[in-house]
């Protein structure tokens, strides 16, 4: 099975597994975060040094396969490590604090911003001279895949609030973004799938004279970005709806506390529309 080596991939997953590997073990840090990060890191040389880097300027297909490997899966597990709280665990980070609390961050951090920064580097690749020039440029194929790693991470990071965020927006504002995620996959994959081959020069000349032609080739990738993008974004639908289901048991538990402390007399709970609406449930 043909292999290749991307060095700047290999030697950046070493360097942030043994980071955060070092720093786990000085807390009592939870295995599944590790094992979640790590994972993560493995799927960066799954992309670019497995054979999918072998035949990613061949075809179209692979090629869709790494982008949403680098912008859906990537992220997802490196966020459910959460790096940044083991960060803040392990090393007083002062201004990071300061700084992740300002105005700057609460506006990136703004739900439709974190929407366009989903979705807009996708639409930049597949539908621009990106592309092409990916193709040809080692450099720009680098940094476009470091650019789809970070905007994902950007994504999940804020919506899934493992780690600390400058916001704490309601779980339903993620629902809503992640349905608008998947109503540009696709329209992403019918444009590619109806619309002018992307590339063509490089395609017809890079094609090994087996597999699928051109034509074809697209209309997978199409199929790749489009259902492989909504398949891959399941578990941090999951993830959403488990996380919400215990912050909900949380409050209700925090709620009877402060009902079973409160005073015999007088109706205070009122003034908390939560606190009165547990009150009656109760009674």
């Amino acid at each position: 099975m043909p292999l290749t080596l991307d060095a700047p991939a290999v030697l950046g997953v070493l360097v942030l597994g043994t980071f955060y590997v070092r720093a786990a073990r000085r807390l009592d840090w939870p295995p599944g975060r590790t094992t979640a990060f790590l994972t993560g890191l493995a799927t960066i040389l799954v992309v670019t040094c497995s054979p999918l880097a072998v035949y990613d300027r061949t075809f179209f297909w692979v090629r869709a396969v790494q982008t949403v490997t680098l912008l859906m899966v990537t992220p997802l597990l490196l966020a459910l490590g959460a790096p940044i709280r083991l960060l803040l665990d392990t090393r007083p980070a002062v201004r990071l604090r300061r700084h992740g609390r300002g105005k700057v961050a609460r506006a990136l951090t703004f739900p439709p911003v974190v929407t366009l920064t989903l979705v807009v580097p996708v639409l930049v690749l597949y539908l621009t001279p990106l592309y092409d020039l990916t193709l040809r440029s080692a450099v720009a194929d680098g940094l476009v895949r470091l650019a789809l790693v970070l905007s994902g991470f950007t994504y999940f990071w804020t919506r899934l609030g493992l780690d600390p965020t400058p916001r704490a927006d309601p779980h339903l504002v993620s629902v809503w973004i992640a349905f608008t995620e998947v109503i540009f996959d696709g329209a992403l994959g019918l444009v590619l799938w109806l619309g002018p081959l992307l590339a063509p020069a490089h395609y017809a000349a890079a094609h090994p004279g087996h597999g699928p032609d051109p034509r074809t080739d697209q209309i997978i990738g199409a199929g790749v970005l489009w259902i492989g993008g909504d398949v891959a974004g399941l578990p941090f639908v999951v993830a959403l709806f488990v996380r919400w289901a215990r912050d909900d048991e949380r409050r209700a538990k925090q709620i009877d506390v402060q009902l079973d402390e409160a005073p015999a007399t007088g109706l205070w709970w009122e003034n908390d529309p939560a606190l009165a609406e547990r009150f009656r449930n109760r009674g």
